[in-house]
């Protein structure tokens, strides 16, 4: 049987140009009470940013067959793609207006397969340095009992002006 998923998102680039008039912090706590446009790739997913506070952020993403890879769970690159957006939002949080952020390095540990035996998922992502140039962060994805399926570290580059 065919399924089908449609998703719609708005003009990324016209949100994205209204983060340098904020903290990174104000601009996170816009797309959190969508008063700013999530990003394209949290619609595509299904991924919602839900908690955002200074050095830390937390995403929530509903499981779905549509996020499965070809051997029956949801595909490695789920995970990536959530704690990598949590540990990056984590750090964002923490930049002042005029300064942006990527990632240059990122380590998941994928620990337990994730199935729609698991309705939610928690994408915990949490700063542990910040310098002038470099900062890292941890992250944790969750099921709603706790259980722990991945874990990862980042290192972002904080590039100003």
């Amino acid at each position: 049987m065919t399924r089908r998923r449609e998703v719609t998102w708005d003009d990324p680039l016209a949100s994205a140009a209204q983060a340098r008039d904020m903290s990174g912090l104000e601009y996170l706590r816009a797309i959190a009470s969508s008063a700013i446009s999530r990003p394209p790739i949290a619609a595509l997913l299904g991924m919602r940013l839900t908690e955002v506070e200074e050095g830390r952020a937390t995403f929530t993403l509903d499981v779905g067959e549509h996020l499965y890879n070809p051997i029956g769970s949801v595909h490695g690159g789920v995970f990536c793609t959530l704690l990598d957006s949590a540990m990056g939002c984590a750090v964002h949080s923490t930049l002042p207006r005029g300064t942006r952020y990527t990632t240059v390095e990122l380590k998941v540990n994928l620990i337990k397969a994730l199935t729609l035996d698991t309705p939610t998922v928690v994408a915990d992502g949490m700063v542990i340095s910040s310098g002038s140039r470099i900062a890292t962060a941890s992250g944790r994805l969750t099921g709603p009992d706790g259980t722990l399926f991945a874990h990862a570290t980042t290192t972002c580059l904080l590039i100003s002006g």
